[in-house]
């Protein structure tokens, strides 16, 4: 059974103006090779970093670029909006654990419980016979 090697996803650089260029990191093609998130080729592992090169320089890509240039302020927005919603689920998991414990910890005690009365007692058959 062979290890499956996922490719990085690619992310822009940040120019000193806060705007996202294109900036291609040579390492990043060495072991697993490189996705873009652009939409242009969804799957597409591009492996050298020349290959890469002529996807950036697409329509499609260009444009995707552009579209995170001016929605900068509201990807910031979303991202906060992404990090409540993670805290909120890790308190929910956190509680959800809490009480699995605490039910499984009962589970075991009247598991206990039920078979001592089972070796200390006569089994009931006859529910309507129950005491």
């Amino acid at each position: 059974m062979e290890l499956v090697i996922e490719p990085d996803i690619y992310y822009p650089s940040i120019d000193d103006n806060g705007n996202y260029i294109d900036k291609i990191i040579h390492a990043m093609f060495i072991k697993k090779g490189v996705t873009c998130p652009c939409g242009s080729r969804k799957d597409k592992v591009f492996d050298t970093s020349s290959k890469f090169s002529c996807h950036i320089k697409t329509k499609i890509h260009k444009k995707w670029l552009e579209n995170l240039n001016e929605n900068r302020a509201n990807y910031y927005i979303e991202n906060e909006k992404l990090k409540e919603t993670v805290n909120n689920q890790r308190m929910i998991i956190a509680r959800m654990e809490k009480e699995i414990n605490t039910k499984s910890m009962t589970i075991d005690f009247l598991t206990v419980q039920l078979n001592k009365n089972k070796n200390n007692s006569e089994i009931v058959t006859n529910l309507l016979d129950f005491d």
